[in-house]
This record gives C-alpha cells, sequence and structure tokens, in this order.
C-alpha cells in the first residue's frame, strides 16, 4: 500500500488525547536496498562526512543519496579505510551536478562537487530508507553495512514492492 508506517494497538485500548499509551505503538515501515558507493564528502574528526550513492540503470550510474546517518565514528574511520583505495579522479555519476532540490533534501550543485572525492563504483553497501522521491532520491537514508557479497555493475533500482 506505500504506507510510511502504522498504528498498532491492544484490542479494547482506547485513544488518550495528548498523551503516549504503551497500549498504542507506532511502527515505521522502512524499504533496504544495496546502492553502490561514487563519491564521498570528507569532513568530521573521522576524515568522512557522508557517502554519495547510487545504482546502475542502462551501465550508468545514477546518484540517489548522500548518506550520513547510522556511520558512528569508527563506522566512518573503517569505511574511509575501504573507500581511499577507489578514489578516483572524475565523478561517475551521469546525473552530477544536479541542481534541483526537493522538499526532503537537494541534489549536489557544481558548487557541493568541489568538496567531493570522486570514488571508482565497486564499493556496495545496504542502506534502509523510508521512501523514493518524485525526484529519483532516498529519504531518510541510513547505512547498514556493506555488501562484500555484490558486484557493483549489477545494482539496480529495485521494483517496488
Amino acid at each position: 500500500m506505500g504506507l510510511e508506517g502504522m498504528i498498532v494497538k491492544r484490542k479494547n485500548s482506547p485513544y488518550v488525547q495528548d498523551e503516549r499509551s504503551p497500549h498504542w505503538l507506532k511502527l515505521k515501515l522502512e524499504k533496504q536496498q544495496e546502492f553502490v558507493t561514487g563519491g564521498d564528502r570528507p569532513g568530521g574528526s573521522s576524515g568522512l562526512d557522508a557517502v554519495l550513492v547510487a545504482y546502475y540503470d542502462n551501465g550508468k550510474l545514477h546518484f540517489v543519496a548522500k548518506a550520513r546517518a547510522c556511520m558512528v565514528p569508527h563506522v566512518r574511520r573503517e569505511l574511509l579505510l575501504k573507500l581511499k583505495p577507489l578514489h578516483a579522479t572524475q565523478c561517475p555519476f551521469v546525473d552530477l551536478p544536479n541542481e534541483s532540490g526537493s522538499r526532503w533534501g537537494s541534489g549536489v550543485s557544481a558548487e557541493d562537487t568541489k568538496d567531493m572525492q570522486w570514488i571508482r563504483p565497486q564499493l556496495v553497501a545496504q542502506f534502509r530508507f523510508v521512501e523514493w522521491t518524485a525526484e529519483g532520491r532516498l529519504r531518510h537514508s541510513a547505512l547498514m553495512g556493506l555488501r562484500l557479497d555484490k558486484d557493483a555493475e549489477k545494482v539496480v533500482r529495485e521494483p517496488k514492492r
């Protein structure tokens, strides 16, 4: 149905206005998919502020998110160690820079690209997210971990479920 979440409750529990009840719970429904890393934004004490991720369509890499969530300092440091050997001089994305913004976040402008470090698109990571935006971006994406068992060139946008 494409719902963002649902409320579950005890069968006979009444709704109590302006109070939280242990008998009513909000459950968020999140999607998951793997994406290819194609860039990063250096910064912070770990040296890594965000990763730029994408999927392949007809052999071309399409940007979907600047991901930062769930990357605690030690995860950022470990990820940076894996990304450094993959640094490249060319942007691997076919749709960057992208000046268009959206309600849930913006693309990567030409000015933003000056702060980016490009990466050969070989590393695959699993992400959870709330939804795809109308612009084809991820809303509220969060890193779950690396997928060393996946070939980056086989990562495509998965169909809606």
